[in-house]
């Protein structure tokens, strides 16, 4: 009775899994995520000595923080496009 009791509760489980699974994959699809595109790819022109110190990402701009010889900066990129739209400079 405890094995057939487990079987039921790990089936239910997985119905509850996959149903979310469909239903994520269903509005990506749709165009509703804000998943990057294959081949996604961002220039920095970052000087030697630099470095990716921190990333942030929200639906609207993925924020990279980058430690450079002549100060921090945030560069501010459009997850959309894969452009740069803006650059935060830290210190001067």
């Amino acid at each position: 009775m405890a094995a057939l009791k487990a079987l039921v509760i790990g089936m239910g489980v997985l119905i509850v899994a996959g149903t979310v699974a469909l239903v994520v994959l269903l509005i990506q699809r749709a165009g509703g995520g804000s998943v990057a595109r294959p081949g996604f790819s961002v220039s920095l022109d970052a000087p030697e000595g630099a470095r990716i110190s921190g990333v942030a990402a929200t639906d609207r701009a993925i924020a990279i923080w980058v430690t450079r010889p002549d100060g921090d900066r945030v560069v501010l990129v459009d997850p959309q496009s894969g452009r740069r739209t803006g650059e935060i400079r830290l210190h001067d």
